[in-house]
């Protein structure tokens, strides 16, 4: 049976994740399934995680979500999904990037409650840069003001 604290499903063109309160290691690792799931079945690169509900994590499960995002990686080969993580405040943003930052700076960028304009970024993201599917990585985001 399906977390009901886990949402993802397809908008679109972008893979939406969506995990709220507490989080524990299963929800991340469902959470990830379910995400690389979708992106090979759709052959869709981008996903926006929605933390806005979110509860702070302990430090060991951040850790597992930088794990847990470069199993993702090694299991869709190359390629790297390009990913907005929209937060609703600095501390989330901070555990954030320490999760996702592993990948780049190209790949990911956190967004302070604003769905719009993650998915803004992510549609422009593929974009004239050569990326089709699951093959390509896009132009590098601009840095949060």
């Amino acid at each position: 049976m399906r977390n009901e604290r886990i949402w993802v499903e397809l908008v679109g063109s972008v893979i939406v994740a969506r995990v709220r309160g507490a989080p524990t290691a299963e929800m991340l690792q469902e959470c990830e399934q379910r995400v690389l799931e979708l992106a090979r079945d759709t052959d869709q690169v981008r996903v926006l995680y929605d933390a806005l509900e979110l509860e702070a994590p302990e430090m060991e499960l951040v850790l597992l979500q930088q794990r847990l995002d470069s199993q993702k990686k090694v299991n869709l080969g190359a390629t790297l999904l390009r990913t907005a993580i929209l937060v609703p405040n600095t501390r989330i943003a901070y555990l954030s990037r320490i999760a996702f930052g592993h990948v780049g700076e190209g790949s990911y960028r956190v967004f302070y409650n604003d769905y719009g304009a993650a998915l803004k970024w992510l549609e422009e993201s593929g974009q004239g840069s050569g990326q089709e599917g699951l093959r390509g990585s896009g132009p590098g985001p601009e840095r949060p003001g």
